[in-house]
């Protein structure tokens, strides 16, 4: 019995909306799936190919399908997510594009567009940080203690923890955005969301900004929980041989495609249209 390999496009649930000649890559964060983009994606249908696709650590519509295909062992770090996004273009046959990367996939754009720059016209990070720990020379947003407890509680309690972050986390009073991503982080197994977790809380990439060459923007709102203020001034400071600009949306939260989608549409098309 031969079995027959499952691609990266069916395993990560892609999908292309759109039929223009530039294509835009969408690539959700933590605890979120590709519905999350569902506001911009009619708007930027208009003029783009729009690549749509959820990480492994997801699956659609909570069946499993993507959560069974991931690996702890293999997702160690975020290189493996960036090869899993260049190997999701290659198959798709997608020769040049406009990575636009949501909170933790913001610092798997910038590896993947140092592995293989000709990809990637121009990366546009929205809540993106490398690092989420305070040090001396360095305001991650989060103590090492803070850090601690909140894994703790992902593993003991996940299901109560994500009901009390979701709100602060999308932040503001939007209940049917809050609703959505509660939902969305609910649908991971526990036991992935906290090796997820762990992955970016203690994660450090500080040092990959300096090797990225491609055009970069960064996008922050004026008050989100995960990512403080200073964080994406600090990026700009470090991504030495890109050509960066940071573009803050004022609004509440770390989800302004959910709070803020008007907005965050001016930006886009500003970016996109220079």
């Amino acid at each position: 019995m031969v079995m027959q390999k499952t691609t990266l496009s069916a395993s990560m649930n892609a999908k292309i909306v759109g039929t223009g000649d530039e294509t835009l890559v969408l690539a959700h964060g933590y605890g979120a799936d590709q519905s999350l983009w569902e506001k911009l994606v009619p708007y930027l249908a208009e003029k783009y190919q729009v690549v749509l696709f959820d990480w492994s650590f997801v699956g659609e519509s909570n069946n499993n399908k993507a959560q069974s295909s991931y690996d702890p062992i293999k997702y160690n770090s975020f290189d493996a997510f960036a090869d899993d996004l260049v190997g999701l273009m290659d198959e798709m046959n997608i020769k040049s594009c406009v990575f636009v990367g949501h909170s933790m996939s913001g610092m798997i754009g910038c590896i993947a567009s140092i592995k293989r720059p000709l990809l990637f016209k121009k990366l546009i990070l929205i809540g993106a940080s490398p690092r989420y720990l305070n040090s001396e020379d360095y305001e991650g947003g989060f103590e090492p203690s803070e850090i601690e407890q909140l894994l703790s509680t992902i593993e003991s309690n996940f299901q109560p923890w994500a009901s009390a972050f979701a709100p602060l986390a999308v932040g503001g009073k939007d209940t049917s955005s809050i609703d959505k991503f509660e939902k969305t982080l609910k649908n991971m197994c526990p036991q992935v969301a906290l090796s997820v977790a762990k992955l970016i809380f203690l994660s450090d990439y500080r040092h990959v900004l300096e090797q990225v060459n491609v055009p970069c923007t960064l996008i922050c709102t004026s008050n989100d929980i995960v990512v403080p203020s200073s964080v994406p001034h600090y990026m700009q400071k470090r991504l030495v041989k890109s050509k960066s600009q940071v573009e803050v949306i004022d609004v509440d939260g770390h989800f302004p495609h959910l709070t803020a989608h008007v907005e965050l549409l001016e930006v886009l098309g500003k970016v996109l249209d220079s």
